[in-house]
């Protein structure tokens, strides 16, 4: 019977075996890890590229570059370098795109994060969804690697005083 794991901002999951990972995505960022051979990998559920202040030793999933951390370790004690690993990118969706010009940017500041991250630690992206407007329902085989994402457009909020149709 197959696991079922759903991560909230900020989660990650690194393991094999029969489970799914999901999780929804708005201007926050997916990272799915998959070593075809080992039949192991995970995802992290980010939502800001790193904080100002890293406690020593205690590594924080809300953060891209701490996530990223988290993964390194793992792979680490499967003794695989990064290369060996299919990764896919999904999430980092404008969730205001009727604010123009707010500074609200988080989306795209996540994805460059995302990227940058990837190729220092020596990572190759294989497949990726991001930006645009919405959010994404993504999935995880970890038995056999299998990775999904859906797109969920967003709807227009009406006007005050008005009601949808």
């Amino acid at each position: 019977m197959t696991q079922e794991i759903y991560l909230q901002p900020g989660e990650i999951h690194y393991g094999g075996g029969d489970v799914m990972v999901t999780t929804l995505l708005g201007s926050c960022v997916a990272i799915v890890i998959w070593h075809e051979r080992l039949h192991v990998g995970g995802m992290c559920h980010f939502m800001l590229p790193s904080r100002a202040a890293v406690v020593s030793g205690q590594w924080d999933g809300r953060y891209a570059d701490e996530a990223l951390a988290i993964f390194k370790k793992e792979i680490t004690k499967q003794r695989t370098p990064p290369k060996d690993y299919r990764v896919a990118v999904f999430g980092g969706g404008d969730m205001f795109p009727s604010i123009v010009g707010s500074g609200l940017d988080v989306g795209p500041r996540n994805v460059r994060a995302g990227h940058k991250l990837l190729r220092l630690h020596g990572f190759v992206i294989h497949q990726e969804d991001v930006g645009g407007i919405g959010h994404r329902r993504v999935r995880f085989n970890l038995l056999n690697g299998e990775v999904s994402c859906l797109r969920l457009e967003a709807q227009p909020v009406p006007e005050s005083g008005t009601k949808p149709a």
